[in-house]
């Protein structure tokens, strides 16, 4: 009944708009009659429906075929890039066997002092993929005598890719491991980016191999050495084998005046002369009396970072002197605007001071991978 009740107001307004039509047309003083049927307009008013209809469905079947083309010749090119990449790994082997066993050779005994030099101990290497079984069983079955090299080659190819996300992943857990800090990885690598010099030619992976792969290799490793060379400098070594602490980091009470104030880094409360530690490896670049903090030393760290040791008595570490994380600095005292023999320790990030509670109170985990990257880090050095 409801559609019946529609149809039949359709019709309706349909007969409505489509009725008699007479027009009355002057021209030099004679008066002539124009009459457009109903008929007529429907006729014209469906024959123009009907080709807009075919328009849009020829217009769509167009669309369509363009679509359906472009995915066609992606698929094909993709797949003539692998057929290429295989075919010019047979090229390469009929050129001359003996080269190709030269370049492999070469190529492996750099991919060996890679590996070790980043990971340690080398390790067999993994299975081909896919892609890289592929080509080894065309080269093997055109060139015969071939194999072996192929199959070096594909081992090869495979252990750049093992390599790669292993580095990936040991970049990540540091990221994961400096934010714990309370840092943040990208801004401190940003600020340590400027780099210059002669241009020396060196063979390395990057350069020696047109395969993406070792691009890739390349980057992913630069990354995670950043990284784990920021993690190991971070300071989280105590700057004195003791634990009391007679002042946190924050808003306190000025021991001189009673009023309010911002005290910029921790005390370590101890007899005069107790030694004291650096927090992490680095190079002085202040040793000397500056202000309320009497005598001082202050170690720059990688990446901004600045470790500052007030009020000793005695200067161990000299400036430009290079030290190592636990090595004595100086003697605890009471020069300067201090009350009595303690050592104020200070943590600063691009020259804002941050609260070494973090540095030293770290989960144990966290110590576990930073000193998983120092062994790395020293090894390197």
């Amino acid at each position: 009944m409801v559609f019946q009740d529609f149809a039949t107001g359709l019709r309706s307004r349909f007969a409505i708009a489509f009725v008699d039509r007479e027009f009355f047309m002057r021209s030099g003083g004679d008066v002539k009659f124009i009459k457009l049927s109903a008929k007529l307009q429907k006729r014209v008013a469906v024959i123009g429906a009907l080709l807009c209809v075919a328009l849009l469905a020829i217009t769509s079947t167009a669309l369509a075929g363009v679509i359906m083309t472009g995915a066609e010749q992606s698929a094909l090119a993709k797949q003539q890039q692998r057929v290429a990449s295989a075919q010019e790994r047979v090229a390469a082997y009929r050129s001359s066997i003996d080269d190709v066993a030269h370049d492999l050779k070469a190529r492996q005994d750099r991919l060996d002092r890679l590996y070790e030099g980043h990971f340690g101990s080398l390790e067999d290497a993994a299975l081909p993929d896919a892609e890289v079984a592929d080509t080894t069983e065309k080269v093997s079955t055109l060139i015969p005598e071939a194999a072996p090299l192929a199959r070096l080659e594909a081992r090869q190819l495979a252990f750049v890719s093992s390599l790669t996300r292993l580095a990936d992943h040991r970049s990540k857990r540091a990221e994961a491991a400096i934010r714990k800090f309370g840092l943040d990885p990208r801004g401190l690598l940003s600020s340590q980016e400027a780099s210059g010099g002669p241009f020396i030619p060196a063979g390395n992976l990057q350069e020696d191999d047109s395969d993406p792969r070792f691009a890739s290799l390349a980057s992913k490793l630069n990354r995670m050495d950043s990284l784990e060379r920021l993690l190991a400098a971070i300071p989280t070594s105590k700057p004195a084998a003791i634990t009391a602490m007679s002042s946190n980091f924050g808003y306190r009470r000025d021991p001189f005046t009673g009023a309010g104030a911002l005290h910029s880094g921790i005390d370590f409360r101890a007899p005069s002369g107790t030694p004291i530690l650096a927090a992490s490896d680095g190079k002085v670049t202040f040793a000397g009396t500056k202000g309320g903090y009497g005598r001082c030393i202050e170690i720059t760290h990688a990446s901004g970072i600045v470790t500052r040791y007030a009020h000793m008595r005695k200067l161990i570490a000299k400036r430009g002197e290079t030290v190592q994380r636990g090595e004595q600095i100086g003697a605890m005292g009471s020069t300067g605007r201090s009350t009595g023999s303690h050592l104020h320790f200070e943590v600063r990030v691009n020259g804002r001071a941050v609260n070494p509670a973090k540095f030293l109170e770290a989960n144990p985990d966290v110590f576990q991978i930073q000193a998983d990257a120092r062994s790395r880090t020293d090894r390197d050095a």
